[in-house]
């Protein structure tokens, strides 16, 4: 037998007829007197290995049998197509190695609370539909960064320990950072990626971040990640525009790709296969005269007087009438983040841009021009309380060679959420961290 596994499931087509070892781990196995059927999994992929008894030794047959739930071996067998089989190919065991026994496997086919596979997370990631999940996740985020780097943007690593806030100090983990005092766990790295664009002109970060709000709604997490564009000569259109476009260039990548894990979620991919640019737009003030237009139809999506913020329902409602992503821009300025451009034409809303995705999965993005007035940038940093030396090289980047530019911050857990139709966005990542879990 091969030390090695000499292939894996996902390329198993290319050995029909040949005698191979596979290596992995049994995620089920039925015994019918003389047959033994073992479902391997290896992380590619799952097969089933068909162990006829009188075709193996006695100690190959009695270590089928020995097999549990989560048993690590390496199977040896011949692989032959079958059309009626799981994946169209099976494996004629010809020989086994146990390699770790699984002793009382806790997650079973039974019935699960939820307290108990956060609890048992490292082992919950291998059933089907978790491993579904998380490989659409890996697919999002390989689609993103390819995606920009094709149309030119640089990968522009920011810092994860900060000594300033950027979207408001109540959010903030703390730390202490040797004799200097306290630094902060970046809520974004936005204002450090301003510094790549005035540098490289196209750029985007991508990396952790961290909220510190007692939320405990299936939209949040205290720690997930971000991947954040910055472009050098762009103006809100611009932003949007990129954005509508980043996103269906996603979707389409993981349709594509990742059509088998869908359906294992059992996804319906109808409103998926609609992800194309152009996308719906309607203003702030739009949005509100519709959530007075529709009250009743989503809990807790009540009227809002003009200046307050939406919440879940509000964005759910709001969504729920468009079959695509859909823009809400033109946020009062007093509600948005300090650097965020005004509109020229009417000031007290800013050149911003929320993209709430339908089917109740809210904003995936946020974006908008950036101010490249240090005199006005000056003002807004002060009007925020915020201290203007802590912020000095920041406002650099407008007094040597400012540009208009935007940008925008595409949340991975909540983009992997709506794709996959995952209600709970502690799914979506592989070790949630939230308000009442940091374990394992």
């Amino acid at each position: 037998m091969s030390l090695l596994p000499t292939t894996t499931v996902a390329t198993i087509a290319r050995y029909v007829g040949q005698r191979v070892t596979l290596g992995g781990w049994v995620y089920h196995k039925t015994e019918k007197g003389k047959l033994i059927f073992i479902l391997l999994r290896d992380g590619s992929g799952t097969i089933q290995c068909v162990t006829f008894k009188k075709n193996v030794s006695e100690e190959t047959f009695a270590t089928a049998q020995s097999l549990t739930q989560e048993s690590s071996c390496r199977i040896t067998g011949s692989v032959r197509a079958d059309e009626r089989a799981l994946g169209g190919y099976e494996l004629d065991v010809e020989s086994i190695e146990l390699i770790g026994p699984s002793h009382e496997y806790p997650i079973t086919p039974k019935e699960h609370g939820v307290e108990f596979l956060m609890a048992h997370r490292h082992l919950w990631v291998r059933s089907a539909k978790q491993h579904a999940i998380l490989r659409i996740r890996a697919e999002v985020i390989a689609a993103a960064q390819e995606w920009l780097n094709e149309q030119g943007f640089v990968r522009f690593d920011t810092p994860i320990l900060t000594a300033t806030a950027a979207e408001g100090t109540t959010n903030l983990f703390a730390t202490d950072y040797f004799d200097l005092g306290k630094a902060y766990l970046a809520q974004t790295g936005q204002l450090y990626v301003e510094a790549g664009m005035m540098a490289f002109g196209k750029v985007y970060c991508f990396g952790p971040t961290f909220r510190a709000e007692k939320s405990k709604t299936r939209r949040h997490l205290t720690e997930f990640w971000m991947i954040e564009p910055e472009v050098a000569f762009a103006d809100h259109e611009d932003n949007m525009r990129l954005q509508e476009e980043f996103v269906s260039a996603i979707v389409a990548r993981v349709l594509e790709r990742r059509r088998d894990d869908l359906q294992t979620l059992e996804r319906d991919t109808t409103l998926l296969e609609q992800v194309r640019p152009p996308f719906p737009r309607i203003t702030y003030d739009e949005a509100i005269e519709l959530i007075a237009a529709h009250q009743g139809e989503v809990e807790g999506a009540d009227p809002l007087p003009w200046g307050e913020d939406f919440g879940a329902p509000h964005e759910t409602l709001i969504a729920s009438k468009f079959d695509r992503p859909v823009f809400v821009e033109r946020f009062p300025s007093a509600v948005k983040a300090f650097y965020m451009q005004p509109d020229p034409e009417r000031p007290e809303v800013a050149l911003c841009a929320d993209l709430l995705a339908p089917e109740g999965y809210g904003e995936i993005i946020g974006g908008s021009q950036r101010i490249h007035d240090p005199v006005l940038l000056e003002q807004r940093i002060r009007e925020h309380g915020l201290r203007i030396e802590d912020y000095e090289w920041y406002l650099d980047l407008r007094r040597y060679g400012t540009v208009p530019h935007s940008g925008f911050g595409m949340g991975i857990e909540r983009v992997v959420a709506w794709i996959t139709g995952t209600r709970h966005i502690r799914e979506t990542i592989p070790f949630p961290r939230q308000l009442y879990r940091i374990y394992p």
